[in-house]
């Protein structure tokens, strides 16, 4: 028997860190993202040898086990782990033995919410395997329980719900972990307008977006005025970016990414860089109306709104950068599962 599940990356359009306590606790947190086609992967094959064989084949890491209730939380490939740990603990009461391999289209550090993405997609592998009885909420939620409780590691809520529900969403955050996603119905040539004019451009290096979380936190916690009413920005910034999609509205997009990367900056320090700060001018100087860092920044993709046919321009002139354009479509699905016998 095999099981296999795939989830969706995705670009986060609009108010990009409201979704992280204590700011959704305090004031309720509201982002735009759309799923694209670049994934996460996973494969669960069962195994009779009491062994358990985790393989991440981006990362080149494989670490084997003998089977036991709880795997050592730390090393390499810990959202492995974390999750058996938890799948164990409150599922099968009992050990398991089997190979897990994952697979993700994007490094870590990309923006993209690959990790959060990836625990999604092993979980849900999971699901398929063992039948667990999970609703879509249910099953973002235990993923932010894994990442943010159990692992400690920081980071917002839109990333596991993007990657379950699919397509383009806007997601309301509140305090309780109270989340609400309201599936957008876009045109279809709306979104092939947006899907034309809009670069993916991987900047080439990778960021611990933990840091720049840690420190958008602690501007809450501290009351910093500058970095709460950067947020509420980025919150209207949400409400702006849905407004304009679902009127077709498609040339004003340029100019809310630009918006909210301006209110994005003053959240919290490496936010941006001199190096980010010069492929944007250069992007803006030759025919985008308005970009931003794709996740927490500090560097992975950044996306550019090129009304017309600007793209072809900004395309060429940002190759002396050294980084690369990626190709993708908007995608309609979340978190698939399969199993073949």
């Amino acid at each position: 028997m095999i099981i296999r599940s795939k989830s969706p990356l995705r670009l986060g359009l609009a108010g990009g860190g409201t979704d992280v306590a204590p700011y959704s606790d305090l004031y309720g947190g509201a982002i735009l993202n759309a799923t694209i086609s670049m994934y996460a992967f996973a494969t669960i094959i069962p195994r009779s040898d009491d062994k358990i064989v985790l393989h991440s084949v981006d990362k080149k890491q494989r670490l084997e086990f003998e089977s036991g209730s709880q795997l050592p939380v730390e090393g390499e490939l810990i959202l492995h782990k974390g999750i058996y740990n938890r799948v164990v603990k409150d599922f099968t009461k009992k050990p398991l033995a089997f190979d897990l391999i994952t697979y993700v289209d994007a490094p870590p550090g990309s923006g993209l919410g690959t990790s959060s993405t990836l625990v999604v997609t092993i979980l849900g592998a999971f699901a398929e395997w063992l039948n667990l009885p999970f609703g879509e909420y249910d099953l973002a939620h235990l993923a932010y329980g894994i990442e943010r409780e159990d692992l400690n590691m920081s980071g917002g809520k839109q990333d596991q719900y993007a990657a379950t529900f699919g397509g383009v969403n806007f997601m309301e955050f509140y305090k309780e972990d109270k989340v609400i996603v309201n599936p957008l119905r876009i045109k279809s040539k709306y979104l092939n307008e947006l899907s034309h004019n809009l670069i993916l451009y991987y900047t080439g290096t990778s960021r611990l977006s933990s840091k720049i979380i840690d420190s958008q936190q602690k501007s809450v916690n501290s009351k910093n005025e500058r970095s709460i009413e950067a947020m509420h920005k980025l919150k209207e910034q949400a409400v702006m970016m849905k407004e304009a999609l679902l009127r077709g509205e498609i040339d004003r997009i340029g100019e809310i990414l630009d918006f909210g990367w301006q209110f994005k900056k003053q959240m919290a320090k490496g936010i941006t860089s001199p190096m980010i700060d010069k492929i944007y001018k250069k992007a803006t100087d030759l025919g985008a109306s308005g970009g931003k860092i794709s996740g927490a920044g500090g560097g992975g993709f950044m996306i550019f709104y090129c009304p017309g046919s600007t793209k072809f321009t900004v395309q060429e002139a940002l190759q002396e950068f050294g980084g690369e354009i990626r190709r993708y479509e908007f995608t309609t699905n979340g978190l698939t599962t399969w199993s073949i016998d």
